[in-house]
């Protein structure tokens, strides 16, 4: 099984809902693509990305389902 992407946006909001789905037992990745840190000259406003494991989706549903109702 891999991972499955569950999030696309805001760092703020990527934060957020990493929170809550860590918060029910389930291990989150978070992948961040901006380049700021390494190139100060480069300001973008890439959407971070959390993804977790496949086999963790039917648990995970109803808070993600429920986050984007949230927004």
């Amino acid at each position: 099984m891999g991972l499955i992407k569950i999030f696309s946006g805001s760092e703020i909001l990527a934060l957020s809902l990493q929170e809550k789905i860590e918060s029910i037992g389930i291990n989150t990745v978070l992948r961040s693509n901006n380049q700021a840190n390494v190139l100060p000259s480069i300001q973008t406003d890439k959407a971070v990305e959390l993804f977790i494991q496949e086999i963790d989706f039917g648990k995970a549903n109803p808070v993600i389902e429920e986050f984007r109702l949230s927004l």
